[in-house]
């Protein structure tokens, strides 16, 4: 990497393995270039962990949306620390709430929200959704753009 401003980072331009956990991933940041509040957005439609009774796979589509502070997530490091979900066992809202409190414990958001939208195991879809923090007034939010879960119809 030859911008020295990143030189801690030490995923992006490098290989890097998919961790072996959720506990085990570094999720990096990266100085948050920009003043005014603003939205960034990561969508994970394929996101992947297993049931911790059956051990069977469960799928979700995340949406995570915040407004920075001082601090950004790394997006190769947050794409490594999701992955690392796959051999993870924990229900939904573990999953999804967790995610949320790892990334407010490592860049402190002034806001943040997450939608889990998970499918069906069971018959049943479960939704969870999480929010951190007070929205800035004025900032424009565009809905998640997940629909909610229609089965066939």
């Amino acid at each position: 990497m030859t911008d020295k401003r990143y030189k801690d980072l030490g995923q992006l331009g490098a290989q890097a393995n998919t961790p072996v956990s959720p506990d085990a991933a570094k999720l990096e940041r990266v100085k948050n270039p920009n003043d005014d509040p603003y939205l960034i957005r990561f969508t994970c439609p394929e996101f992947t962990s297993l049931c911790p009774v059956t051990n069977q796979p469960d799928f979700a589509h995340l949406v995570i949306d915040y407004v920075p502070d001082k601090w950004i997530v790394e997006s190769k490091s947050l794409k490594l620390y999701l992955t690392s979900y796959r051999n993870h066992g924990d229900f939904h809202e573990a999953c999804t709430v967790g995610i949320a409190q790892r990334i407010i414990k490592e860049i402190k958001p002034l806001w943040l929200r997450i939608g889990g939208y998970w499918y069906p195991r069971g018959g049943i879809p479960i939704d969870v959704f999480f929010q951190h923090g007070t929205r800035p007034e004025g900032l424009w939010v565009p809905d998640q753009g997940v629909a909610p879960y229609r089965g066939r119809g």
